[in-house]
Parts: C-alpha cells; sequence; structure tokens
C-alpha cells in the first residue's frame, strides 16, 4: 500500500505538470509568458485572449487538481492524508513542472485554477469536510473584495485552510499537506509579496499595460540598483533588514550575499508621463517599470560576468511584463559591451545603454552653463576649464564643445597616453586653447570650471580639489563630486543628465535625481517606445552624431526639458 500511496504522489505531481493551458493557448498563437504583467491569470488572460481561451485553459487547470485527488481517492476510504497529499503533489507539479515539458522557461502562474479544483476534489472525495474546503474561498472572497489583491487572497485563504486544519482530528499526512500548500503558494508569491510592499501590485480591475495593447500607451522598463546600503532600504520589501544590520543581528556582508543571489525584480513604476500633442493633437502616455537586480556598484566590477547576467535576465522580465524597450541605468549601462551582449541574448525586446541622450544633454547644457557663467561678470577666455574623466566618450565631448571658448583645457584621467593623444586632437582644432593633460585630480584647483563624467563608483572630487567660486558640471552617475564640496563658499555643483519628462510623473520609488527628474538614458529609453524609433537604440562604445541628434530634436517635440 505504500508504494502505491507513493505512485499515486508522483502521478498526481506528473499530472498537475502537464501544460495543458499552455499547450491550449500556444495551439492559438498565443506566448502565455506575455499575457499578464504580473503572472499568467485568469483575469488578465481574459482581456487578452477572450473568454473561449481563458475559461478553457482555466477548466483544463482546474480539472487537473480535480483528477490529481480523484486518482488518490482509488486507495479507498482512510486515505484522507494520501488523498492531501495528491492535491499538494498536483500544486508543486503546476508550479514547478519539468523544464522538457516548457522549454527553458516556463510560465509563472499563480495556479488558483489547480487549487480550486484540488478543494473540489477534497469536497467530492470526502478527504475533507466540506465545510473546511469552503473556507479558503470564503476568505478569499473576502480579501480579494476588500483589497483587490489576488495574491495576497490566495495567502490569506490558504493560511486559513492551514490554520483549521491544524485545529481538527485529522490525519497527520493532511495537516501536512495542507501546510504545504501554503508553503509552496507563499514560495511562489514572494515576488508579490514584495510587489505589495513596494506598492506595485495590480489589483483586481487594473489595467495592466502591455505593449501593443492600446495605440496611446507604450511601455518601457528600466534596470536600477541601489547605489549604497542606503539605498537598498529604500525598497520597502528590504526595509525589515535595516535594523536588523543596525543591531548588528545581520551582517553587511550577508546582505552584499544576499544581493548577489537576487534576481531582478519590479520595484517601481514611472505614471503620469504624457507627451505633448503631436501634429494631429495626439498624444501617448508612457508607462516605464523600474526593475532592480540589487547589486551593489563594486560588483560590477568585481564581478562582471555576475552582472551581465543579472542584466540579461532583467531584459527577459521587461519582455515578460509587457515592455518594448529596456533601458540600462547607471552601472547596467556598462556590462555586457555596454548592452551589445545583453541585446544579443534578448532579442525579443529593444536594449539601450542611453549614451546617446546622455551626450545631448550634454550637448544642450553647456551652452546654457557657459552663457550664465559669462554673464556672472567672467571672461570665458580667461578661464580654466578642468575635464575630469576626459578618458571617456562623454568628457572628451565636453572638452570639444567648450575649447573654443575658454582660455585652457585641464584634462585629467586614468591613461596619460590616450589623454594626449586626444590632446593633440584638441590642439589642432583650437590653436589659441592651452590644453593639458594629467593623472593628478590637484589640477583642478586652478579651475574656474569644472565638468566631470567619470563612471567611477565613487566620489572623486573633493574641497582640496576645487577653489572657491567654482562651477561644477556633474555627469557622473552615480555624482563624482563630494557632497563635502558644498561647504566651500561659492560653489556651484550643476547635477549633469537631469531630465523633466512631460506631463506628471509620479513614482513610488526615489530615484536620487529630485522630484520630477529622470536621468537622460532612462529618457532615451521612455524616448524610444514613444517614438517607435527603436533602431536609434544606444550600444556598445560607440556613439552616432545622428542618433544624439535626434533625440536632442525628439526630446523637444515630445516635451522632455533638460534641467540647467
Amino acid at each position: 500500500m505504500l508504494f502505491l500511496s507513493a505512485l499515486l504522489l508522483v502521478v498526481a505531481f506528473v499530472v498537475g505538470s502537464l501544460p495543458l493551458g499552455h499547450w491550449l493557448l500556444r495551439r492559438a498563437g498565443v506566448s502565455t509568458r506575455l499575457n499578464s504583467a504580473h503572472n499568467l491569470g485568469v483575469e488578465n488572460v481574459l482581456r487578452r485572449v477572450g473568454p473561449r481561451l481563458a475559461f478553457g485553459s482555466a477548466g483544463l487547470d482546474f480539472l487537473k487538481g480535480l483528477l490529481a485527488v480523484v486518482m488518490a481517492s482509488s486507495l479507498g476510504p482512510g486515505h484522507g492524508g494520501v488523498m492531501v497529499l495528491a492535491g499538494l503533489a498536483a500544486y508543486l507539479g503546476h508550479l514547478n513542472p519539468p523544464r522538457f515539458l516548457y522549454g527553458p522557461t516556463p510560465p509563472r502562474g499563480r495556479g488558483n485554477l489547480v487549487l480550486l479544483g484540488v478543494l473540489a476534489g477534497y469536497a467530492v472525495t470526502g478527504a475533507l469536510p466540506l465545510w473546511l474546503t469552503l473556507v479558503p474561498l470564503v476568505v478569499y472572497a473576502a480579501v480579494a473584495g476588500y483589497w483587490g489583491l489576488i495574491s495576497a487572497a490566495t495567502l490569506s485563504a490558504l493560511a486559513a485552510l492551514a490554520g483549521v486544519g491544524a485545529l481538527l482530528p485529522l490525519s497527520t499526512g493532511s495537516k501536512v499537506g495542507l501546510l504545504g500548500l501554503g508553503l509552496a503558494a507563499a514560495w511562489r508569491f514572494k515576488e508579490n509579496v514584495g510587489r505589495i510592499l513596494d506598492g506595485t501590485e495590480a489589483r483586481l480591475g487594473e489595467e495592466v499595460p502591455v505593449a501593443g495593447k492600446r495605440d496611446d500607451v507604450v511601455v518601457a522598463a528600466f534596470m536600477i540598483h541601489p547605489m549604497n546600503l542606503h539605498d537598498f532600504w529604500s525598497a520597502q520589501r528590504f526595509a525589515w533588514l535595516r535594523p536588523l544590520v543596525q543591531k548588528g543581528l545581520v551582517s553587511e556582508k550577508l546582505v552584499r550575499q544576499m544581493a548577489d543571489e537576487m534576481r531582478p525584480m519590479k520595484v517601481g513604476e514611472l505614471r503620469g508621463i504624457r507627451t505633448a500633442p503631436d501634429a494631429n493633437g495626439q498624444s501617448k502616455e508612457i508607462r516605464c517599470y523600474l526593475l532592480s537586480a540589487p547589486l551593489l556598484p563594486d560588483r560590477f566590477r568585481d564581478n562582471p560576468e555576475l552582472a551581465t547576467r543579472r542584466a540579461i535576465e532583467g531584459a527577459r522580465l521587461a519582455h515578460e511584463l509587457g515592455a518594448e524597450v529596456f533601458g540600462l541605468g547607471a552601472f547596467w549601462s556598462v556590462v555586457g559591451n555596454k548592452g551589445v551582449d545583453v541585446q544579443a541574448a534578448v532579442p525579443e525586446i529593444t536594449v539601450t545603454n542611453g549614451g546617446a541622450y546622455t551626450s545631448g544633454t550634454v550637448k544642450a547644457a553647456i551652452p546654457g552653463i557657459l552663457k550664465h557663467f559669462a554673464e556672472t561678470g567672467r571672461d570665458l577666455k580667461a578661464a580654466t576649464a578642468g575635464i575630469v574623466g576626459a578618458n571617456g566618450v562623454v568628457a572628451f565631448g565636453i572638452a570639444r564643445t567648450i575649447a573654443p571658448q575658454v582660455g585652457k583645457i585641464v584634462m585629467i584621467g586614468r591613461d596619460l597616453e590616450r589623454l594626449e593623444r586626444s590632446a593633440n586632437t584638441l590642439r589642432r582644432a583650437n590653436p589659441g586653447t592651452e590644453i593639458v593633460t594629467t593623472l593628478s585630480y590637484d589640477s583642478l584647483k586652478e579651475a574656474d570650471l569644472i565638468f566631470s563624467a567619470t563612471s567611477d563608483p565613487n566620489p572623486v572630487i573633493f574641497p582640496q580639489h576645487v577653489k572657491p567660486g567654482v562651477w561644477i558640471f556633474d555627469e557622473g552617475r552615480p555624482a563624482d563630486v563630494d557632497q563635502t564640496v558644498g561647504a566651500v563658499p561659492g560653489v556651484r555643483v550643476i547635477p549633469g543628465g537631469l531630465v523633466v519628462p512631460p506631463g506628471s510623473m509620479t513614482t513610488n520609488i526615489d530615484l536620487q535625481f529630485g522630484v520630477g527628474n529622470v536621468p537622460a538614458c532612462l529618457a532615451e529609453t521612455l524616448i524610444i517606445a514613444a517614438t517607435g524609433e527603436h533602431e536609434r537604440k544606444s550600444l556598445g562604445a560607440q556613439t552616432l552624431t545622428d542618433n544624439i541628434n535626434f533625440f536632442v530634436d525628439e526630446a523637444e517635440k515630445l516635451g522632455f526639458k533638460v534641467v540647467d
């Protein structure tokens, strides 16, 4: 009998794992991974594929749960524990099917219809009292009706079922099975719980944006990461860790190790962005999902393979969420050959590192900065400008822009030989401007203007490097200028690469760029989504002048404003 019981549990797992709904939808040309931005579910599938396919798929899932329990009932009366465990096996099979049935990326459905079939099986076979099988249904309806959160309703229902079952004189197998159902759902819904804490979980009846669903709504996704542990706590799902670290109960080293193991997740949204009307009076709403794999800046340097792998996973998640453009922000923008490897791994979605519009915002901001500087009564031709990160494309572009207008340029970088080659190019084009190269930040002490654009994870400009009254344009992300520089008398720090999107943007997460502002690399992602000009994406080290001009022009048409 023991062997037969074990065999029935294995069969129940296999029945639960059968991708019947997936096969039905696939035969109709529907991808089950792309028809819900928050996991496969009846509600969103109903909207996307219509009632026939939606209810057909739901019915097949229901039958899997029912059949698994009914088969176990063949053991006869007195084997209620095996029947309850068979329901658990079917649910586990649905949540974790063998890879060969789906391929490398199986759907991540909630399995609520399988659970409903399991409860029906418990009721018709007598594995559980009929009234007990109704308890989770009542709790589910109450929570879903009050909060509108399906995942919370499912977890509450299963918790109630396990809790009441624990108080009844049921067999050990039955109690283990009911507890297992709750734990399996809790593990599956851990990301949903995180989104509930972050305030990004979709509610019952809420229309979830998906690419191509509406002509006036476009969907993008953008990858962010914490710059330090303080940013790590800013996501509500991780806020509980902060007091544990402060009290020494959890080490920072352990938090960093945890961050290495976390796959990309949806931590926020940008809403309220709407482009300016075009010539026909039409505008578009841009919805943007904020994704994060919480790697800290040093991990991008120390483990680039891990960072590239997480960026690829983020691109896949963005595609599943229904986005058509995926932007790489901060240090994500340099992983995988600056996005080239990410795009190659996930060709289904457009990937951009945001470099073109970042350069474009510099192009747009520099003339205004120089004009305002001159309006203070200082002579540009007598001014010295320091260029920090001059080995990079953006900083060298700044040097090339301002060289004809200032008396002297001090180029600072890490590779003196490369700096000299770049400086010689500038000298030939600007014979009247003195241009020097150095590796020392102390040379900034003579600068009246400083333009900084490095990819260093830590500040590089400190009070000892600057003189009173200097203007600093900080294009670095994270910031190149340490906060203590603000204490130097007369210093003005101008954040570079910041853009105000059109409309009235709101978000549930602090992006650290000031209220209503986004970085230019994020703005580029939004502009590509709004215009549909996917071939303008920025990948690799090269940035085409034509693309820079395109984003500057389109940003103005759409209503994006550069902060200067």
